[in-house]
């Protein structure tokens, strides 16, 4: 696999991690014991961490990218191992 063709699904891992990370640990206002600003949405967190939150994200999706990569080479799961319907036995007429 070419390196810009790694880097591509890295960043598809690293977009994809961001909705996977960012619901946990987050605190509303009213859970934090803080002052509602008028307007803002009951479920807007009370403190986001852009830093924390994009380290998070980038651990998982590089966890997820190694594993990725790994089954790349090692053939661990492959497209006639995961075809369930038998689909790929079937003749094309």
């Amino acid at each position: 696999m070419k390196w810009t063709s790694a880097l591509a699904i890295y960043v598809l891992f690293w977009a994809f991690s961001v909705f996977l990370v960012l619901p946990f640990g987050v605190r509303t206002t009213e859970e934090a014991g803080g002052e509602r600003v008028p307007g803002q949405a009951d479920s807007a967190p009370h403190d986001f961490r852009v830093g924390r939150i994009a380290l998070r994200v980038t651990i998982v999706a590089t966890i997820l990218f190694a594993l990725f990569q790994l089954n790349y080479h090692y053939g661990w799961i492959t497209p006639i191992s995961a075809d369930y319907l038998g689909l790929a036995n079937m003749a094309v007429r």
